[in-house]
């Protein structure tokens, strides 16, 4: 099943801390450069739903030649990461947690927080403790500049497929069950939109949701759309449009799911002092579909930033 040699090479270069969540799951991390680098020199990123770590392998020396530190891994649920069925609730304060925790364990006092999907809506509970000057001690240098990339984050705005309708239903453990390879493949062909993604990238995010059972607990790992409905307008938008940090809205603009109008509206409506970029021609896993775009997108950003 992970045959494929960049998976293969990706997990060969990673390694395994453990959180104290869900009775001691194996977070998977994977980081690049040095770890003495200063907080304006460190990305932090956080991948979106199905997904894992491995989405950014087409960026990631991009990003690598742009910081001296990029530390990224895998949710509980997700990727190499530890997918429990009991005792972990998969809410977004929970991946929150595991992010710090995570962090804490490197030795990372802060950094540019760059996320994709539901990553950004884990994003959005840490601008909120940001706001709430609730972030721990050891995270002294906070966050430097939040990047949102593509993500669900105006729920209302969003076009769900079908498929994540029916996990977050009554049957939705037997959805998870059930889903094929075919079903897969069709439902991230129609989230990424008309802009090209190869099958082979498609096939990398079926292998690595099979993983250690992942297939199984999807039905759980989707249910931060439930946070996302419960936070959203009383703490998370508003956290976006409270903090002083710089935020960069990032967006694909070939997305059917989280919809370029995600981002006209946070521009508009919640944060106007953010910067918008829109890649054209870029899909829903725009750094898979479109590496060159996103890459260029990104890094204009920060260069422009002066990080």
């Amino acid at each position: 099943m992970l045959n494929d040699s960049t998976i293969q090479n990706w997990q060969s270069t990673g390694t395994y801390l453990q959180s104290t969540k869900g009775g001691g799951m194996k977070v998977f991390v994977r980081e690049v450069g040095n770890r003495t680098a200063t907080p304006e020199q460190t990305l932090l990123v956080l991948h979106g739903f199905p997904e894992s770590s491995l989405s950014f392998h087409r960026v990631l020396e991009g990003l690598a030649e742009r910081f001296d530190r990029v530390v990224l891994f895998d949710f509980p649920g997700y990727g190499f990461s530890d997918k429990p069925q009991q005792g972990y609730s998969y809410s977004l304060l929970e991946q929150a947690d595991v992010a710090l925790e995570v962090w804490q364990q490197l030795g990372v006092t802060g950094g540019h927080l760059l996320s994709h999907d539901m990553g950004d809506s884990v994003a959005t509970e840490l601008v909120a403790r940001e706001v709430e000057q609730a972030l721990p001690q050891w995270f002294s240098a906070g966050f430097k500049s939040y990047t949102l990339t593509n993500g669900s984050v105006v729920l209302g705005l969003a076009d769900l497929r079908i498929i994540q309708k029916l996990l977050l239903g009554p049957l939705g453990k037997w959805v998870a069950k059930l889903s094929t390879r075919t079903i897969f493949h069709h439902q991230i062909r129609s989230a990424h939109g008309e802009a090209p993604l190869e099958e082979a990238e498609i096939e990398r995010l079926w292998n690595m949701n099979l993983h250690k059972q992942g297939r199984e607990a999807t039905h759980l790992t989707i249910k931060y759309l439930l946070d996302r409905r419960r936070y959203e307008a009383s703490r998370w938008l508003p956290a976006l449009s409270k903090t002083e940090v710089p935020i960069h809205i990032c967006w694909g603009d070939k997305d059917h799911v989280a919809r370029v109008e995600i981002a006209h509206y946070l521009k508009q409506e919640v944060c106007p002092k953010a910067e918008l970029t829109l890649m054209e021609g870029a899909g829903h896993f725009c750094q898979l579909g479109a590496p060159e775009i996103w890459l260029r997108s990104i890094l204009t950003y920060y260069e422009r930033f002066g990080a």
